[in-house]
């Protein structure tokens, strides 16, 4: 089986790391959603092993990302589990969420769907770790956003840059409180809640 790839996911990954080992520097696990090609979960897990990174996704994606898992032979990352936040149960007691490029890709009801669960489960003290491109003030922050979220609508209605206030307002209606927000490369953002 030919493994997909994403070029996107090498690009960032070690600027990513640097903030997780931030945060995780004591044995904790994360639970990952929309973990895509499964690279981040690979390199994660393998440059965290104090960290049991739970990779995720929809039915038609969990194949090759456990095949990754495989022939990463590492004993920190279980088996990837089929998920989507508005279709499956959600884990019930959680330590740490990640989700990459995902924001932008789910329709906003979604994205509302996934930051209730989040706030519902996500135990006290926990992080909720969201990665990509976010508008500020109704503003994109590059053109080459602007030309990614028309990109975006193309594809799908539904698909699009979201706007850092709906996403910080929402979390706050969960039980979410922002505790960082970092510049990354390539005009994209880590957004990091904790929980109340």
């Amino acid at each position: 089986m030919q493994l997909p790839f994403s070029q996107a996911c090498e690009n960032n990954k070690r600027p990513i790391l640097a903030q997780l080992q931030l945060l995780f520097k004591e044995p904790t696990s994360v639970f990952e959603i929309g973990s895509g090609t499964g690279q981040h979960a690979v390199f994660f897990a393998e440059q965290l092993p104090h960290v049991c990174w739970q990779s995720s996704d929809c039915a038609e994606n969990v194949e090759f990302i456990q095949r990754r898992i495989d022939l990463s032979g590492l004993t920190n990352l279980p088996a990837c589990v089929q998920f989507e936040v508005s279709r499956h149960p959600w884990p019930e007691k959680i330590d740490n969420v990640f989700s990459a490029n995902t924001a932008h890709i789910m329709a906003w009801p979604v994205v509302e769907n996934m930051i209730e669960g989040v706030g519902r489960y996500l135990q006290a003290g926990g992080f909720f770790v969201l990665y990509g491109p976010f508008n500020y003030d109704g503003q994109y922050t590059s053109e080459s956003n602007r030309a990614f979220d028309a990109f975006l609508k193309e594809r799908g209605a539904q698909q699009g840059i979201r706007d850092f206030e709906a996403i910080d307002h929402a979390a706050q209606k969960s039980g979410l409180k922002l505790w960082r927000d970092v510049a990354m490369p390539a005009n994209n953002r880590l957004l990091i809640f904790t929980k109340i």
